[in-house]
């Protein structure tokens, strides 16, 4: 995956204010992408956090969503392989308020490469779950605040030319 992290999150910007204005709204950034990760921050602003201060469950879901799905769109991309995702259900643990930026970590890559290998060769919609850790590094350094297991759903095609 040779796309920088500017690219990345131009593409994110676009994605989001064209079809998922709320994703924009919350102003998530890309901080690292590699093969295996991808890292997602989201500030701690009036826009993301609730009547108590901290993160809001809905900005909480929404970053969960883009750390364990925004690999798949890079990965079927650079694959030149057309990919419709989606999550099938989620499951959340809250274990600490997060009260400042969080961070949404995956490192489900190889996972996401298997599904859309499997997907390719079989035609079949493939679904696995992907895991992804919330840390609020600012106070808390890498002690999650939350912990999402998302089940991710793809069917891969290979593009038209």
């Amino acid at each position: 995956m040779a796309i920088s992290l500017r690219k990345a999150n131009w593409g994110l910007k676009f994605f989001a204010w064209r079809y998922i204005p709320l994703i924009g709204f919350c102003s998530p950034k890309i901080v690292r992408m590699d093969s295996k990760t991808l890292e997602v921050t989201m500030p701690h602003t009036w826009r993301t956090k609730n009547h108590l201060g901290s993160i809001y469950f809905g900005a909480l879901a929404i970053g969960a969503d883009l750390a364990g799905a925004f690999l798949v769109f890079s990965k079927a991309k650079a694959r030149g392989v057309n990919a419709n995702f989606a999550f099938k259900d989620v499951q959340g643990s809250f274990l600490k308020r997060p009260e400042a930026k969080v961070h949404f970590t995956s490192h489900d890559g190889d996972v996401i490469d298997q599904m859309i290998d499997e997907s390719l060769a079989s035609g079949e919609r493939i679904n696995r779950p992907v895991s992804v850790v919330v840390t609020c590094p600012s106070l808390h350094g890498n002690e999650p605040m939350a912990t999402f297991t998302l089940t991710l759903s793809v069917k891969a095609k290979p593009t038209k030319k």
